[in-house]
């Protein structure tokens, strides 16, 4: 099983964030949260990508032959 197949738990911060409100920020503050989002996107790409690498190199290793 994934984990993309797992439930969401209660306290998911993603969950969270989206539940959130936009009405009450100020457009500096709606500026603030796309730039951190931005970034936190990229830093999970960064990350995927490295996952999908050391998975290639994984198969690679023990793949028959």
């Amino acid at each position: 099983m994934d984990d993309d197949d797992l439930p969401r738990r209660r306290d998911d911060v993603l969950a969270a964030l989206i539940k959130q409100p936009l009405d009450p920020l100020s457009l500096d503050e709606l500026d603030e949260r796309v730039a951190v989002l931005a970034g936190e996107i990229e830093r999970v790409k960064a990350h995927k990508a490295a996952a999908a690498s050391h998975k290639s190199v994984a198969e690679a290793l023990f793949k028959k032959g």
